[in-house]
């Protein structure tokens, strides 16, 4: 029964991560869409993003990404501590995500000092990385060997790039609403 409810756990805080990873490239973009704004506008704005984002990330996305190890590490030693493919691949991609969240902090460092290294637009970009990571995930999770990773690589690559082709859309659409 101890396992059901480490899951539930692991499950809840992955749930509470990826909000946060969502959420601070968010607060990452509106951040440098504000660097475009005249004063006094533009230091209101950043400063108050800079608050939310120190919230956010040290309130809810560094603790839930903690938690998610530790319920994670938790389960795969009450599961039995055998490595299956599919839990391979699926840690391999969780690496990954702890690269992109330890690449976040620094995005996060350098704006918290006033520094924009990178467009709204990258920006945007980034964000949807993650959620190339969390449908990777979830469909490995919950497929496990029925999954072929050549049709599985092969759907990520196709929905990331609809992803690239939906921000080039909507960017030529902001641009053209702001030209009028």
């Amino acid at each position: 029964m101890s396992f059901l409810y480490i899951k539930a756990l692991h499950i809840i805080f992955v749930v509470t991560w990826f909000a946060g990873l969502f959420y601070i490239v968010r607060l990452f973009i509106y951040f440098a869409e504000a660097e475009e704004k005249p004063e006094p506008e533009r230091s209101i704005l950043q400063n108050q993003f800079r608050i939310m984002q120190k919230r956010l990330w040290f309130g809810i996305t560094w603790p839930s990404a903690v938690l998610t190890l530790i319920f994670g590490i938790t389960m795969w030693h009450l599961y039995g501590g055998g490595f299956p493919g599919w839990l391979v691949w699926k840690l391999a991609f969780v690496v990954c995500l702890y690269v992109y969240h330890f690449l976040c902090h620094s995005i996060f460092k350098q704006q918290q000092k006033g520094i924009i290294r990178y467009s709204s637009t990258q920006l945007r970009i980034w964000n949807e990385v993650a959620t190339v990571f969390l449908i990777a995930i979830v469909f490995l999770v919950v497929l496990k060997n029925a999954l072929s990773m050549v049709w599985g690589i092969v759907g990520l690559l196709l929905f990331s790039a609809m992803l690239m082709l939906a921000i080039r859309i909507y960017k030529r659409t902001r641009e053209a609403k702001a030209s009028r």
